[in-house]
């Protein structure tokens, strides 16, 4: 790339990076989903059981904006000037829509390359104000028409390829897809954006969720000696990445809660069939403000209603109860034990800057 090619993508904020797109991006889009669908969801469905129907209506119109809501979110971590900011709102509806099943990837892949493509032209015209929006609104309609079908049809089969391979094998594949989701959570990615673009829910989901609690309320019982209480909450209804930094100090500490996310995932799986029939989103937060088990519980409830479920059981509530906050909290401490004492996990190697 020659020098003057990097001058101006440094003036125009525009960072080819792994990191960028991979890691700010990608949370971003994750925390638009949660301003959007997930919090629409979950207003809605408190309206629909407390009889409210204003809240099942609040509810609708923030579900409604899901894709713009992800594209200014990456817009906003991508740096975007106003203009360009505007204008992924149009750019993230036609992605969403177009994307089908796979909506959120769509968005994902479609709101950077416009934003890229807005931020180029940015200010360096004197009619800014039509040049730029046109461009990014342009750019962006045209490679949802051309791309988003397909790439949200790819999603949706990723997606699809998983659930029934945990329908196919729930043992096998409940271990698998509960450490993976569950290392997703803890690394500096986002868990719930995977989640919500592969459109993972059903028995995979049950195994995502168990996955991210074991990571959350495994670190956070962990480390409870060198947190106390607030380490408790900021990993356990926060995130377990918090940990990330003494786990580049000591990888070793991230044995006892990914082992026990092997041991959950399963049991969610093929002991009490625990799926996450809720948005796909909430199979990748975990405790994070209890906002995996309210997926669950809104699955239910949506499975009692079309006829899928019977009802809401007690062995459901015994589930959901032992495979996100009892199983990750002893099987956690019965593993670190025999590591503490052989000193693979020492004191503080747990403690928080908090």
């Amino acid at each position: 790339m020659s020098g003057q090619v990097k001058d101006f993508l440094k003036r125009k904020n525009i960072i080819l990076s792994a990191s960028r797109y991979g890691i700010d991006a990608l949370g971003a889009m994750a925390q638009g989903l949660f301003a959007s669908l997930l919090i629409g969801t979950i207003l809605s469905t408190l309206g629909e059981q407390a009889g409210i129907a204003v809240l099942v209506e609040i509810g609708q119109y923030a579900k409604d904006v899901t894709g713009p809501a992800m594209a200014v979110a990456i817009g906003y971590a991508l740096g975007a000037p106003q203009l360009v900011l505007f204008s992924l709102i149009a750019v993230g509806s036609a992605a969403n829509k177009l994307g089908g099943a796979g909506g959120p990837l769509a968005v994902y892949v479609v709101a950077i390359i416009a934003c890229e493509c807005g931020k180029v032209v940015s200010k360096e015209t004197k009619i800014d104000i039509i040049v730029t929006p046109s461009v990014t609104i342009a750019v962006g309609v045209l490679f949802s028409m051309a791309f988003a079908p397909a790439i949200g049809a790819a999603a949706s089969s990723v997606g699809n390829a998983i659930m029934w391979a945990t329908d196919l094998q729930p043992f096998f594949m409940g271990i698998l897809v509960s450490v993976i989701v569950g290392i997703a959570l803890t690394l500096p990615i986002s868990s719930a954006a995977i989640c919500a673009a592969l459109g993972l829910t059903g028995l995979a989901g049950g195994a995502a969720v168990a996955g991210c609690c074991a990571q959350m309320i495994g670190f956070a019982v962990m480390s409870f000696k060198e947190n106390k209480w607030g380490g408790f909450f900021a990993q356990g209804i926060g995130t377990s990445m918090l940990q990330m930094a003494n786990i580049i100090r000591n990888p070793k500490i991230w044995i006892p809660p990914t082992v026990a996310s092997a041991i959950t995932g399963p049991i969610a799986t093929c002991v009490f069939r625990m799926q996450m029939n809720g948005a796909a989103v909430s199979s990748g937060m975990g405790t994070c403000g209890l906002v995996g088990q309210i997926g669950v519980y809104t699955g239910w409830v949506s499975d009692v209603a079309n006829g899928a479920k019977a009802a809401i059981t007690a062995w459901d509530w015994a589930g959901l109860i032992l495979i996100c906050f009892v199983l990750p909290a002893v099987l956690t401490q019965l593993i670190a034990l025999p590591l503490r004492r052989i000193g693979w996990i020492k004191e503080n190697d747990l403690k928080l800057d908090l």
